[in-house]
């Protein structure tokens, strides 16, 4: 008996050995995959547009570009109002508009007359790109800035030497205010305008005129951590609309050399591609108001708690980035109506994000790969994760709790720097003893929000039906979503 006790201590012991002495093997990319600076604007995940400029003053969307100087003149412009809204909202930065289609700039540009520095706001003293800037590294919010390709107010417009005076413009907002973490460019360009008098129309091959590869390398050499915006890229892409709703199904993976916004036939495109060349993923942008621009008759035309908590399921919860447009007023101020609605989504966001009830659930996955147990989907970690084994495609993961738990949200999240994946799944909860499937769709990326009528649940179920490559997993959240009244 001793001699079969001490075999089989020496067989456990063995045994013990052998495993920890598995390596564990590190996962390979399935390309494309977001740089390091793709991913950090990415878990930001929500962040504000401001547009205010000439427009805000002469009641437009879109200025001719014959506006004078001085008909900007905010009354009580604070931008620290602005910073404290956003930071309260939950909005992780700043997108200004510096210099719209009309031309005028909103820092005392050297290479214009048509600036802040010949209006009566500060006696002609004034930088609000400046101020802005200080006001967010005060709050610790990012700071960006969009500068319109299209200028209908500058005489050279439509010829090189406009180009050479636009990428001028670029470098003053690159160099003088910090750092900067998104560059917004605008996909409007060409058209009729006053062109310095000319009131005439000016098209321009916007795919080639603004000699994009130089223009973009003036970025990265000044601020390589920016990632930019356009139609079709490099960095960012366009949703598509300006809704604020990306697509059901939404792949950062794009044919970014051959497809551009615009292009006929580009709804098609707009969705990304699973197995598309380079990594450009969406930014849903929309305005809390009709308009972009501030104007007093749409006061009462804010959009509904219900509307933004649409928009927000429907961007950052379908693989986007939900930037949200704020229109300051002619006083320099974002308006209380605008500033109650965003405080009543922060209010919500945070009371359905306050309780992850998932962490008290036993999980399992039905395969998993050695030193990549489902465990780590919901540690708080988010460099950890799981995944199958190689060549493994298809696999579930279920959440069992011991008593039932009232809840109406799920959300999960691909370890994105290792690439997208997954193309088919499917969520079932279990509810009064049987399964009752929620929903099938196909991409997940950074974050897939699914919401459900608020029920009692002692189970739930994800399924991946298709994957490119063995799924990568690296969190999972199950809410309670406080209710909404259309």
């Amino acid at each position: 008996m001793k001699n079969i006790i001490e075999l089989t201590v020496k067989t456990f012991l063995f045994l013990i050995l052998v495993s920890c002495s598995k390596k564990i093997e590190p996962l390979t990319e399935v390309g494309p995959v977001p740089n390091k600076h793709q991913l950090a604007w990415q878990e930001l995940e929500y962040y504000a547009f401001i547009h205010f400029n000439m427009n805000t003053f002469t009641n437009k969307e879109w200025g001719f570009g014959d506006e004078k100087p001085s008909q900007f003149n905010p009354t009580a412009l604070d931008v620290r109002q602005w910073t404290r809204i956003v930071k309260q909202a939950g909005m992780k930065g700043i997108i200004i508009t510096a210099k719209h289609h009309d031309g005028f700039a909103l820092w005392p540009s050297a290479f214009t007359k048509h600036s802040v520095k010949n209006s009566p706001w500060r006696e002609g003293k004034g930088d609000l790109i400046r101020e802005l800037s200080d006001a967010c590294k005060e709050l610790g919010l990012k700071f960006g800035v969009y500068l319109s390709p299209w200028d209908r107010n500058h005489p050279d417009y439509g010829t090189s030497s406009y180009v050479t005076y636009y990428q001028n413009q670029l470098r003053e907002l690159l160099t003088n205010y910090g750092s900067i973490f998104e560059v917004w460019f605008d996909g409007a360009n060409g058209g009729d305008g006053y062109y310095g008098g000319a009131n005439e129309e000016r098209r321009v091959d916007k795919t080639n005129y603004y000699n994009w590869p130089t223009t973009i390398d003036l970025v990265r050499e000044l601020q390589p951590q920016a990632v930019i915006f356009s139609d079709a890229g490099p960095d960012i892409r366009w949703v598509g609309n300006e809704m604020g709703y990306a697509y059901d199904t939404t792949w950062s993976p794009f044919f970014r050399d051959s497809v551009y916004a615009g292009m006929p036939g580009f709804d098609k495109y707009a969705k990304g591609h699973e197995n598309g060349t380079h990594w450009v993923a969406t930014e849903s942008d929309v305005s809390i108001r009709p308009g972009w621009y501030y104007h007093p008759e749409q006061d009462d035309k804010v959009k509904s708690l219900f509307d933004l908590v649409d928009i927000y399921f429907n961007s950052v919860g379908r693989n986007s980035s939900f930037l949200l447009n704020l229109p300051v007023d002619t006083r320099g101020l974002i308006h209380e109506n605008d500033e109650a609605q965003l405080m009543k989504l922060a209010e919500y966001l945070k009371t359905m994000y306050q309780k992850n009830f998932a962490t008290a659930a036993t999980i399992k996955a039905s395969k998993s790969r050695f030193g990549y147990s489902a465990s780590l989907i919901y540690d708080g970690i988010k460099d950890t994760y799981w995944t199958t084994p190689i060549g493994v495609t298809i696999a579930q993961i279920e959440l069992e709790w011991n008593t039932l738990q009232e809840v109406n949200t799920f959300m999960i999240q691909e370890y994105i720097p290792l690439g997208q994946r997954i193309k088919k799944y499917s969520l079932e909860i279990k509810t009064n003893g049987e399964w009752k499937h929620i929903e099938k769709g196909a991409t997940i990326g950074n974050k897939r929000l699914i919401r459900f009528e608020t029920t009692l649940i002692s189970a739930l179920r994800f399924s991946i039906e298709d994957s490119k490559a063995s799924p990568v997993i690296s969190n999972i959240g199950v809410y309670k979503a406080p209710k909404l009244i259309k």
